[in-house]
């Protein structure tokens, strides 16, 4: 990092984060509750064969009392940081540094370079208070850097248990998101299986909003990311209202679930929201979602308003029965039919793919643009994921709502202009400067996972609960990895993973936005959230997510 920082950068090294009341007072003093035994969300009895030495653990809350610490003398971590990067990731760095200290000064902290490719190629770095003053409250993974390398072979696991155990580690603490804490508790029972003593602590990490539930109430990073988002929908609201000549439609980043949407739409008010979840409920098609938002559009044209925000989640397309089938069909093709990776022309890819799809799917692929088409064969991501980020979602839409509004000028139905403007809201929010919200946050995540280590744990995800409380009260322990598997298809195979959590249609956050969307589609009610406050009345600087503030109450 450049030392030549900035004032705000320079301002934010100096912040102190807040902790859980039950971590500021003697390390001796803090005692550990076991809850009662824990099974799987869903396919227990298949989880359960799979993890036999780590399931069924109880979830741990810390409070005080006797120190359930379980190693004498000073111990040696390793960390990880796993996945897309999210705000406050560097926080999590500092709140386990700092909690290991607190717990014995010669304890050491070792971070893993890259990735989980670190600890394959035993690249790390060593974590020093002189080092941490750089990134203390800071945005970014760049303090050791990020990857998204898959740990799921025999090899693997052994290379890893080597590289640790010759180093002297006692525990990993890998910070990621479902898939990433999925390989958290693969190798935590790898671990213990083969009777290698390295605990292994998650920390819930994706600016997406899909690891949550009732122990782990909202991921890290959210909360930054979706004010960055709002920040810039707001301001092309106001566009609208200055120019009054464009649609704008604004993907944001929402793989497999729409938080982060259904947030922005709460913080901004954009005339069209687009909620992956409920277009699967209500099972509608590609044409009935274009028709849906070109209603709105003729409807604000009838008022002279050939302007206006849509919404959209970059997962839509894996939500709309159709192209979900198709989406499907395509990861089992071309996981099988390797000989598809040697054709070079985009004419021979799609022509293969025509031949091995379904007549359904063959009928929606071939509705799609060639630019869209080509988009869903692109190489998948490391877990065997179309890589949805790359499709162009937004552009999609414009042409086909282009496409409708112009059969309705024939009919005489629309009497307006059209003018689409594609956007697409992502990195821009993965590395921003943490909220006070964040930087708290991860900070506990980081120092609980600390203790959690010393507890002698292993297979367990951190989790710091009642977050609409001010921090000192916040409730701090543990929960089950294996508590929030079951099993998907990846690359043709069942595969055990934690369970995304989606936007839950009866839901009060939901509920909440469905009340207020109609009269959003013809109301230039467009909000300007501005840019995070990092000082200020604490309602302001310290304020949690809308949806977060609804699902609790709060609201």
């Amino acid at each position: 990092m450049k030392s030549n920082v900035s004032a705000l950068q320079s301002a934010r090294t100096s912040y102190k984060p807040k902790l859980p009341k039950v971590f500021m007072g003697n390390v001796s003093k803090i005692g550990m509750k076991l809850g009662k035994a824990t099974h799987s969300i869903a396919d227990q009895k298949e989880i359960h064969q799979l993890f036999s030495k780590t399931y069924g653990q109880p979830e741990v809350s810390f409070q005080s009392g006797k120190s359930p610490a379980t190693f004498k003398g000073a111990i040696k971590v390793a960390m990880v940081l796993s996945g897309g990067q999210a705000p406050g990731g560097h926080n999590v760095v500092a709140g386990l540094f700092d909690g290991l200290k607190k717990l014995n000064s010669k304890n050491t902290l070792r971070g893993y370079l890259g990735g989980p490719s670190g600890l394959l190629e035993n690249k790390y770095i060593e974590i020093t208070d002189k080092l941490l003053k750089e990134y203390r409250n800071t945005g970014g993974f760049d303090i050791i850097g990020s990857g998204r390398t898959k740990l799921e072979s025999s090899d693997q696991f052994h290379a890893v248990a080597k590289n640790l155990t010759s180093a002297g580690i006692t525990a990993l603490v890998v910070v990621g998101g479902d898939d990433s804490n999925t390989n958290a508790a693969v190798l935590a029972e790898y671990f213990k299986a083969h009777d290698i003593p390295i605990r292994v602590i998650g920390c819930p990490k994706t600016i997406d909003g899909d690891l949550k539930n009732d122990q782990i109430e909202i991921s890290f990073g959210f909360d930054t990311a979706t004010k960055v988002y709002s920040e810039l929908t707001g301001n092309v609201g106001r566009d609208c209202l200055s120019a009054k000549k464009y649609w704008h439609f604004i993907k944001v980043m929402g793989r497999s679930a729409s938080h982060i949407a259904l947030e922005v739409a709460l913080q901004t008010h954009p005339n069209v929201t687009l909620i992956s979840e409920e277009v699967a409920a209500n099972q509608w098609t590609l044409d009935q979602i274009t028709e849906q938002v070109a209603k709105v559009v003729a409807e604000r044209a009838a008022k002279k308003k050939n302007y206006g925000v849509v919404v959209i989640p970059e997962g839509l397309l894996e939500f709309i029965p159709e192209i979900k089938k198709l989406i499907a069909e395509l990861n089992d093709l071309l996981a099988h039919h390797q000989e598809f990776e040697k054709l070079e022309s985009a004419h021979h890819k799609i022509s293969f793919v025509h031949q091995h799809l379904s007549v359904e799917s063959q009928k929606a692929f071939g509705s799609l643009p060639p630019s869209i088409q080509i988009q869903l064969l692109a190489d998948r991501d490391p877990h065997g994921n179309v890589q949805v980020a790359k499709i162009e979602t937004e552009k999609l839409l414009i042409e086909a709502v282009e496409l409708k509004l112009k059969q309705w000028k024939h009919q005489s139905m629309y009497h307006g202009k059209f003018s689409g403007q594609g956007h697409y809201f992502g990195y821009e929010g993965r590395c921003a400067a943490p909220s006070n919200f964040d930087s708290d946050y991860c900070y506990s995540l980081g120092f609980n996972a600390a203790y959690l280590v010393a507890a002698g744990l292993t297979g367990y995800l951190s989790s710091v609960r009642d977050l609409l409380k001010p921090a000192d009260h916040w409730k701090a322990g543990g929960v089950p990895l294996t508590m929030m598997m079951n099993l998907e298809r990846r690359h043709g195979k069942d595969k055990p993973v934690i369970l995304k959590a989606l936007v839950e249609l009866k839901g009060k956050p939901f509920k909440t936005f469905a009340a207020q969307r109609e009269k959003w589609a013809v109301e230039d009610d467009y909000q300007s959230p501005g840019p995070i406050q990092f000082w200020g009345p604490v309602e302001v600087a310290n304020a949690a997510p809308e949806t977060l503030k609804l699902e609790r109450g709060k609201k």
